[in-house]
């Protein structure tokens, strides 16, 4: 190592380097200290709080000494790590609080005035933190006494400096007596000292003395001297003054804020275009607290007058802009024009706060021009920054969102994903302001004051999908989980159910392709046309499912487990459980793996007595696996597998006390799942009988129903996520007959409606799961290989389906069990090649 730092490299600097291993760790430390190198030194006083943890004893005695002797002399970066190690001895509680004031604060005192600028702050902040913790006799003594001497004028500004620091640390740790008598003299001296940087430095310590002291001492001591600084000849100072004034304004009373700061506010905010822009840039920085500080004092004309300063400031440089290329630019013309970008993003952070000012109801007549120029403005800053308070300003107008709905979609379309990702963080939230105008009504025309909406979000994710941050894009279709709740089912299956089928089968980002499988789900999950409904499980099956891709396949099994989380059970076992088993016949070892992680979820969809033959057939899969499986990875998978399904318990079809709010929760979504389609028949049976009075009333009933489970359902969850907590399925006896009754009366209904040819043969699949399978349970033993008994798995028998599907077939689930897992001649690809090297080369069937 020595070698190749180029350093110390003859014998002779090498033996000097040795150490003798049989050393303990202190004596070690105590030879390099007295005889090592420079670099030597410093990696013992890095260790310096691992030799305090071991022994401390032994290091204070021994250690401690000769750290301080090497101190006497040391580099900067031995002091660095010298005031690092010294802090966090402290913040480890190596010593009690009397040994290390004993033993550390004479070091830390010491080295304060260090002449180097970063050694003197780093053994400063590791001061303060002491501060915290010592006693106050100890402070007294220690540091408040010798501080009298160190903030004369006859010190160095460095001192006096440090003096102010220390001194606005100790305010919080003394009593009132004490500050007014000893630190209060100290503080008024500071402030008139004759260095522009002592009297910034202690009027930024006001605040934290202020807030030590109280109202009475704060009102006749500390607001004099603010007063007094915001009139000092040095910008430093007065914006100092105005900063610290700001961050007081609560403990002033009315007549304060009103006689004294309110003038000097004035003053201070006319003054500030004549001198430097860093006064601007902190001033509108501070501008909506100042506001809202002094709100209910202003005369009107004040009032008018600050609002036009905070209008002004949101324009500030836009003036300027004459359309030359920035090579073109003087450096100083550019500079000048960041600082007043930085001024406008400060608006833009305060725009909330002067809505406040302007109340909501004055938006439009006062701000909604300065709205569009921040939200059109040509800096990105200033528009991430609008993006992010977007969801603040939609709140805040509550019924009169309609107002900013145009530059809602100006934002989506932005041309920085920048803005678009700080935007759809409270996407949502935001789309529901704007459907439902601020408050909380039945959605009567979903999007009909916002046409732009959706080709605006269908851009905003192309954009993000050919861009480089996959991460914008993962975010975004997880938000667009919120759709249902906001526009029309046929909108989201023509503009968005697609798109999102087609990112599940093209995108290469996995992170990507899962979100845009959840939202899929989420979709389906709301569409309230069965056919679309059929239409797009069928696609899932047989493209990702049966898909030729190895790829595609793991995505179903990704599909399969969201469609548990949010579907209900019921459901899962009707249209996705036999299409899942059946990859257990996969040629592909990645997909059998994954298949055996997800299999105890599977089971936990299955209710007995109802659910006996596909628990039988998930039985028989694993047999199967553990009998042939031959890739060594999977069979270890299944081995745990088996025994996590063999600790399982199983759900009743009646409700469990351990089950119930999971059970609660489920029946909760059949609900929900049955009204839906209800929803759909009403809806077909208004548009036949237009004009029937009753038929209205029940349509209305209906909608007004599910519109309150569903929110209701969704209050406990994500709001990205409607329906995300999977558990088992049950229902009460009573409620067991209700839907029985239902299901007759839907069945005869279902019987006088023909389907679309493409789905003859889910009705082919659902005679042949139901009336060409003979489930059997008499082969299980106590000795069999999954050590399982007759309440250990159960199979949903096809009569007891759940009401709220019993109106469709199956979908069909074309077998792969004719598929020979070792066979080399059927392998999975994605686009013929796996994705992981230890995949054997195998081909699927298609």
């Amino acid at each position: 190592m020595l070698e190749s730092l180029g350093v110390l490299k003859t014998p002779e600097e090498i033996e000097r380097l040795t150490v003798d291993e049989d050393l303990s760790d202190v004596e070690r430390a105590v030879y390099l200290l007295s005889a090592g190198q420079d670099i030597q030194g410093t990696s013992v006083i890095a260790n310096l709080p691992f030799l305090m943890r071991q022994n401390p004893t032994e290091t204070l005695r021994r250690v401690l000494p000769k750290v301080r002797e090497a101190l006497h002399v040391a580099g900067v970066e031995m002091q660095l790590t010298a005031a690092v190690s010294f802090l966090t001895i402290l913040q480890e509680e190596s010593v009690s609080t009397h040994a290390y004031a004993h033993s550390f604060l004479q070091v830390i005192l010491l080295h304060l005035e260090h002449r180097d600028t970063g050694v003197s702050n780093a053994w400063l902040e590791t001061l303060l933190s002491v501060i915290e913790v010592l006693p106050k006799e100890t402070l007294r003594h220690e540091i408040l006494n010798p501080l009298v001497s160190k903030a004369q004028l006859s010190q160095t500004v460095q001192s006096r400096l440090i003096s102010c620091k220390i001194l606005g640390k100790l305010t919080n740790k003394f009593d009132a007596h004490i500050i007014k008598r000893e630190i209060l003299p100290l503080v008024k001296s500071l402030c008139q000292d004759v260095e522009y940087e002592v009297r910034s430095c202690m009027c930024r310590q006001l605040e934290n003395i202020a807030q030590g002291i109280g109202a009475e001492l704060t009102k006749s001591v500390v607001l004099p001297e603010l007063i007094e600084l915001s009139r000092d000849e040095g910008s430093s100072v007065r914006l100092a003054a105005f900063e610290t004034l700001v961050n007081l304004l609560d403990i002033f009373d009315t007549d304060d804020r009103s006689q004294t700061i309110l003038p000097v506010m004035k003053s201070f905010c006319e003054k500030s275009f004549k001198a430097d822009e860093s006064l601007l840039i902190s001033l509108s920085f501070h501008l909506g607290k100042l506001c809202h500080g002094l709100y209910g004092i202003f005369t009107p004309d004040q009032h008018l007058r600050f609002l036009e300063f905070y209008k002004k400031l949101c324009t500030l440089g836009l003036q300027q802009e004459n359309g030359h290329n920035d090579n073109q630019i003087p450096p100083q013309i550019l500079e000048q024009e960041k600082k007043y970008a930085s001024v406008r993003k400060n608006c833009a952070y305060n725009l909330p706060a002067m809505i406040i000012f302007v109340d909501p109801k004055n938006f439009h007549m006062e701000l909604y021009s300065t709205f569009f120029c921040l939200c059109h403005d040509p800096e990105v800053p200033v528009r991430y920054t609008i993006a992010i308070c977007f969801y603040e300003v939609s709140k805040l107008l509550n019924s009169g969102v309609y107002l900013i709905h145009k530059e809602l979609i100006t934002l989506l379309q932005d041309e920085s994903l920048e803005v678009l990702d700080a935007l759809i963080d409270h996407l949502p939230e935001i789309l529901e302001l704007m459907c439902t105008g601020g408050e909380s009504s039945v959605q009567e025309n979903k999007l009909s004051s916002l046409p732009d909406l959706i080709p605006a979000l269908t851009a905003a994710e192309q954009r993000a999908a050919a861009s480089l941050k996959w991460r914008t894009h993962e975010k975004l279709l997880q938000k667009y989980a919120c759709l249902p709740h906001i526009i029309s089912s046929d909108q989201i299956y023509y503009r968005f159910l697609q798109r999102m089928f087609t990112i599940m089968m093209t995108n290469n980002v996995l992170p990507v392709q899962k979100a845009a499988s959840r939202t899929l789900c989420i979709f389906l999950r709301y569409n309230r046309k069965q056919e679309q409904k059929h239409e797009v499980i069928q696609k899932l099956i047989e493209q990702l499912g049966q898909g030729k891709s190895y790829w595609n396949r793991l995505r179903f099994l990704d599909t399969c487990e969201f469609v548990i989380e949010i579907f209900s059970k019921s459901f899962f076992c009707k249209y996705f459980f036999l299409p899942a088993i059946e990859l257990t016949h996969d040629p592909v070892a990645n997909v059998r793996m994954k298949l055996c992680c997800l299999l105890p979820k599977v089971k936990s969809t299955l209710k007995i007595p109802a659910d006996k033959h596909l628990l039988q057939q998930l039985e028989m899969c694993v047999r199967k696996l553990l009998c042939q499986e031959k890739d060594k990875d999977v069979l270890a998978i299944v081995k745990r597998t088996v025994l996590e399904l063999d600790r399982m318990e199983m759900s009743m079809d009646a409700f469990q006390k351990k089950f119930y709010e999971k059970d609660l929760l489920d029946q909760e979504k059949e609900r929900e799942e049955l009204l839906l389609f209800e929803m759909e028949q009403l809806e077909k049976e208004k548009q036949q009988n237009d004009g029937r009075p009753s038929s209205d009333k029940i349509f209305e009933k209906k909608r007004f129903i599910l519109g309150r489970d569903t929110k209701t359902l969704t209050q406990s969850l994500p709001k990205s996520i409607p329906i995300s907590v999977p558990g088992p399925s049950s229902s009460s006896s009573s409620t067991s007959k209700e839907i029985k009754k239902s299901k007759l009366i839907r069945s005869q209904s279902f019987n006088n409606q023909a389907f679309h040819a493409k789905y003859d043969n889910l009705e082919k699949c659902a005679s042949k799961t139901t009336a060409g399978y003979t489930p059997s349970v008499s082969g299980l033993t106590k000795n069999s290989v999954l050590s399982l008994t007759d309440d250990s798995f159960r199979t949903r028998s096809a009569s007891s389906a759940p009401a709220s599907f019993s109106f469709s077939p199956l979908i069909p689930s074309t077998s792969r069990g004719t598929v020979n897992p070792t066979d080399p001649k059927n392998s999975g690809s994605k686009d013929t090649q796996p994705r992981k090297a230890t995949l054997k080369s195998r081909k699927s069937n298609p």
